[in-house]
């Protein structure tokens, strides 16, 4: 093989790849079903949680996970809790190092936002909730105030 062909064969491996996604994790609690559902007169107060994680598997493979907790309240009392934690197992390919850090952060979790959306809504809306559609998160806002917070400490 001569170094035309090498050069061709490692431009066309992609430089991020998604070798899976899956649920981690879930939970969705109504504990005071069914009486609640007759004060669901107002919109309930809802708190949401969101955290990204990245840690190696092998080689150039990663595991990145997007995990939500949202918890909602109506008249002071727990509406719903729900959890989750959407993953994906990544292969990056040809980055440079100091590249890794915010693909694995930022621009993953931004790929996998949309599945997490769709389950949580759904999830609301089966177990008979007012549906919940999450904005879309600023990633790299997440990732600089994140380090911002580890140089204090």
């Amino acid at each position: 093989m001569n170094d035309n062909q090498d050069s061709t064969q490692q431009n066309s491996i992609p430089p991020v790849s998604i070798q899976a996604q899956y649920i981690k994790d879930f939970s969705l609690e109504v504990p005071h079903a069914p009486e609640i559902f007759r004060e669901l007169t107002t919109a309930p107060k809802i708190d949401i949680q969101v955290e990204v994680n990245s840690h190696p598997l092998h080689d150039n493979f990663y595991n990145v996970s997007l995990k939500y907790a949202l918890n909602g309240d109506i008249n002071g009392k727990k509406l719903f809790i729900l959890e989750i934690e959407y993953a994906a197992v990544v292969a990056l390919n040809n980055i440079p190092e100091e590249h890794i850090k915010p693909v694995l952060l930022v621009e993953i979790p931004r790929l996998l936002f949309p599945f997490v959306r769709s389950i949580i809504t759904n999830a609301m809306v089966d177990g008979g909730l007012p549906p919940v559609m999450l904005n879309p998160i600023d990633f790299a806002a997440m990732l600089q105030n994140s380090e911002k917070n580890n140089k204090k400490e």
